[in-house]
């Protein structure tokens, strides 16, 4: 099969090589799956670099999400999404997947959308609801609004009653956030998001705060934030990893919540079984539509990668063998 390989560390467009090598053999337990579509996600370019929590064995093949198409055993032939089996990731022709974790692709999508289903929106689904705990009218402030996972976010942000304000940086991601139904977009690049946060809520600031950035975001957020709000820490994304001081949070009395999605998936994974239903009836209801940017051909998966580790890309990249 064509598969993408990673045999040493790394930029993406440097370190990955298109080659020809076997199917994986699936293991008690898992799927061999043909790979429909797999989207792009910001660990895929960490792990490249090595600098990923999960480290796989060199070489391994990257893509953590997938589409695929089961084949042999009792499932054969059902369109599945989830996470792919490292070292044999989904950018290639066929993957494997955990059987307990390949869930129902929503028939509401296509493969590109189902592909981009799973990760992003379970994030997104788990900080607000699970860490986050948002209610009906309060407002939500999501940073890198026009990405995979805030895309999602803001999605869910909407259906769940919120007032959402969008933080983007460039004209483009405006408008795509502006489409996804924000209420309020910040371009970070010509505007003071704190005042316009500010501003709209009538000085008293956002009661939550979607962070998948880190730095300056970060701080931005905490100058802020509403009374009794909760600033979500889902990852670091600008690069710089913020140490917060802690007596402000007890000054202004809020709260700061760490999100690691995939320890659900060990330690409760009966609410990742019982958010994928949620998730499907919202699409089925046309609430959630994945925001795909680009449907990349199999040879542009470095490429994709590359685009996404730069900030570059809108909503998600897929890749389709």
């Amino acid at each position: 099969m064509k598969a993408w390989q990673v045999a040493g560390l790394g930029e993406p467009t440097a370190v990955m090589v298109q080659t020809e090598t076997g199917r994986p053999e699936p293991a008690a337990g898992q799927l061999l799956v043909r790979v429909r579509a797999a989207n792009v996600n910001f660990p895929d370019a960490l792990m490249c670099r090595g600098h990923y929590q999960v480290r796989p064995p060199l070489p391994f093949t990257p893509g953590v999400e997938l589409c695929g198409e089961v084949v042999g055993g009792d499932r054969a032939g059902e369109r599945v999404v989830g996470t792919a089996v490292l070292p044999s990731g989904a950018f290639a022709e066929y993957a494997l997947m955990d059987a307990a974790a390949a869930f129902a692709a929503p028939p509401a999508l296509d493969d590109a959308e189902a592909a981009a289903l799973h990760i992003g929106y379970q994030t997104a689904w788990f900080g607000l609801h699970r860490r986050a705990r948002l209610q009906a009218g309060e407002t939500l402030l999501v940073h890198a609004a026009a990405g995979g996972v805030g895309s999602a976010t803001v999605q869910l942000g909407k259906a769940a009653g919120a007032t959402v304000i969008a933080v983007v940086g460039g004209p483009e991601k405006a408008a795509a956030a502006a489409a996804l139904g924000a209420d309020l977009v910040v371009d970070r690049r010509t505007e003071d998001f704190v005042a316009a946060v500010k501003q709209a809520t009538g000085g008293r600031g956002a009661d939550v705060v979607f962070d998948p950035v880190g730095g300056d975001a970060y701080t931005g957020s905490a100058k802020c934030v509403a009374f009794e709000g909760r600033i979500l820490v889902v990852g670091f994304a600008g690069g710089t990893i913020p140490a917060p001081a802690l007596n402000h949070a007890l000054v202004k009395n809020y709260a700061i919540l760490g999100l690691h999605w995939g320890l659900y998936n060990t330690q409760d994974p009966q609410a990742v079984r019982d958010c994928h239903a949620e998730l499907t009836a919202l699409a089925a209801k046309g609430v959630v539509k994945p925001l795909i940017g680009e449907r990349l051909p199999f040879d542009r998966a470095a490429e994709g990668v590359q685009r996404v580790a730069d900030g570059f890309s809108i909503g998600r990249l897929t890749v389709h063998p």
